[in-house]
């Protein structure tokens, strides 16, 4: 029997993975690729929304978590994917800036916000009212941490590549049986697939499509990621990452005309120099209406837990919700009830 049957290597797959591993504990990942939402993520840290100048739900932990997490990952796979890297917010008026200074001087954005403006000209963007910078940013190159982290996990024996079949399991007194497989604990970590689990598809997991590029601009030389109505992102060779839209109607994963044209006037309101588009990717992004994972255990089967709901923010909050979700079933430390499931269940009852 094994510890643990995980359903899904996206980022929170990946994330309890690597927290059972490190444990010791014995697991089985089960992927059948069909979500994509983590592989074709923007992948950027920021712990402030900065649409709202509000702070990221418990920022500074999962910051915390976030750097040795994957400072652990690179070690282990001999491959880099986090870049730390400032973001500067390119301001459009005075009155953008007052926002700014307002904002900084707030005590839960003060370690986020620098009070120095940025005024360095880049190539190709026009800032009269110049920048503001974002402290303790950066990125993490999403689709080749889960390839690598798929690579391990195949030559390990650790992966399944299939579709999972909820009716093939049976439940026993100390886990499931799954097929020829007996598990102690099973985690669904499906992303927008959990909409097809029976156990868990009663929880109001709400996908937002995003649409973003990848595009090439010779004479744009930027060594930041740029924020404004969309993030520009430096991948080097003249490559950038370009979104994202947000689409709460259409739950596809194919690129659309639509955010095609949007992406392209809004680059155009920042960009002064030619491109031209290399790729262009859609996902649908598992997001909750509250804002906040969907973590915890079924209320009648006790070996099935959920970890989902991750998301804009994954790269961050994979870390820490994996390690709530992993502590919660080991040692039995009570899950925040902002993250609980039962946070829904309880409203239902009322």
């Amino acid at each position: 029997m094994i510890d643990y049957l995980i359903i899904g290597s996206g980022l929170a797959g990946i994330s309890f993975s690597e927290k059972a591993l490190t444990h010791n504990k014995s697991i089985l990942v089960v992927d059948d690729k069909s979500q994509n939402s983590s592989k074709i993520a923007g992948g950027l840290y920021n712990p402030v929304i900065l649409k709202r100048f509000s702070e990221v739900w418990q920022a500074q932990a999962q910051l915390v978590l976030m750097d040795s997490f994957y400072g652990e990952i690179e070690a282990k796979l001999a491959t880099k994917f986090n870049y730390q890297l400032p973001i500067l917010r390119k301001f459009f008026s005075i009155e953008e800036q007052n926002n700014w200074f307002s904002a900084s001087d707030k005590k839960n954005l003060a370690p986020f916000l620098s009070t120095k403006l940025v005024s360095k000209k880049y190539n190709s963007i026009d800032s009269p009212y110049d920048y503001g910078e974002v402290l303790h940013t950066g990125y993490v190159d999403t689709a080749l941490l889960l390839e690598k982290y798929r690579e391990y996990l195949l030559a390990n024996n650790l992966l399944l590549q299939e579709s999972f079949d909820y009716d093939q399991i049976e439940f026993l007194d100390s886990g499931i049986q799954y097929k020829n497989i007996q598990a102690r604990h099973v985690i669904f970590a499906e992303g927008f697939g959990l909409y097809k689990n029976p156990f868990f598809n009663d929880l109001p997991l709400d996908g937002t499509k995003g649409e973003l590029f990848i595009i090439k601009a010779v004479g744009l030389n930027i060594d930041v990621i740029v924020n404004t109505s969309v993030f520009i992102l430096p991948l080097g060779d003249d490559l950038f990452k370009v979104g994202a839209t947000y689409n709460w109607k259409d739950k596809t994963d194919l690129p659309t005309e639509e955010a095609k044209q949007e992406l392209l006037e809004r680059i155009r309101e920042i960009i002064t120099c030619d491109f031209e588009i290399v790729e262009h990717f859609a996902g649908v992004r598992p997001t909750v209406k509250d804002r906040r994972p969907l973590v915890g255990t079924h209320h009648t089967h006790k070996s099935l837990h959920v970890l989902n709901g991750l998301g804009t923010r994954g790269v961050m909050l994979g870390p820490a919700m994996a390690k709530a979700l992993f502590e919660n079933i080991e040692n039995d430390i009570p899950l925040d009830s902002e993250i609980n499931i039962q946070r829904f269940y309880k409203k239902n009852k009322k």
